[in-house]
């Protein structure tokens, strides 16, 4: 296994020196644009083909977050080398009971803002100490808690364990759609929970009515 960037005192989620739950505009990329006019929270952002960027091309990104601070989203088809199993040992939590499918878990790159932190997208239900419900199917959670409740046997039913997340400022992510680099589609949970990784992108598209192998063709010509 390819040594992962991650050391061995992962900061975790709850300790974290910024919040990324306050304003964006702090971490995320600057950009200079307008206000946004549009609300993409509960959506999918699809990484065009034709898109070139090493961190985002090729990528499905679930918006859990967007308002006149910027965006914040999680990359959910970009798994990293480090299993559900290596992170709890490296936060020194051990995972009770018959948890076998936790364990081979991978957890995903969610993006490259605070990379040297994990995240959680997941089914709401329980209260954690820093949480944001984006919808009633899906929450976003930044406090360990939420970790120790999964060590517990206790955590939720359906969860997407990542590393950083994405984040675009105010406007600035506009303008990347307003230049063909993203597709949007409102969310469906199933791709975010129940499809495996390596079809989500694909899946999401699909949700456009597009023949995925018909974008790649005109993206191809462009």
């Amino acid at each position: 296994m390819k040594k992962s960037k991650i050391g061995k005192t992962l900061p975790v989620p709850g300790l974290l020196q910024e919040d990324p739950l306050a304003p964006l505009s702090a971490t995320a990329t600057e950009g200079d644009g307008p206000v946004p006019q549009l609300n993409l929270a509960n959506h999918f952002l699809i990484a065009m083909p034709s898109m070139q960027d090493p961190v985002f091309g090729g990528t499905v990104v679930y918006v859990c977050e967007h308002n006149e601070n910027g965006v914040l989203g999680v990359v959910i088809n970009k798994p990293t080398d480090m299993t559900m199993q290596v992170l709890f040992e490296r936060i020194d939590l051990k995972l009770e009971g018959d948890q076998d499918s936790a364990v081979d878990q991978p957890v995903m790159f969610g993006g490259p803002v605070q990379d040297d932190r994990g995240f959680v997208l997941h089914t709401p239900g329980q209260r954690y100490s820093s949480s944001l419900t984006v919808t009633s199917e899906v929450a976003f959670t930044t406090s360990i808690d939420v970790l120790e409740a999964v060590a517990s046997g206790d955590g939720p039913p359906r969860m997407l364990v990542s590393i950083g997340y994405s984040g675009w400022s105010p406007g600035q992510l506009e303008d990347e759609i307003g230049r063909n680099g993203w597709l949007t589609v409102g969310a469906d949970p199933e791709i975010l929970f129940g499809v495996p990784i390596e079809q989500r992108y694909t899946a999401a598209i699909r949700l456009l009515g597009i023949d995925p192998l018909m974008l790649a063709s005109e993206a191809g010509h462009a």
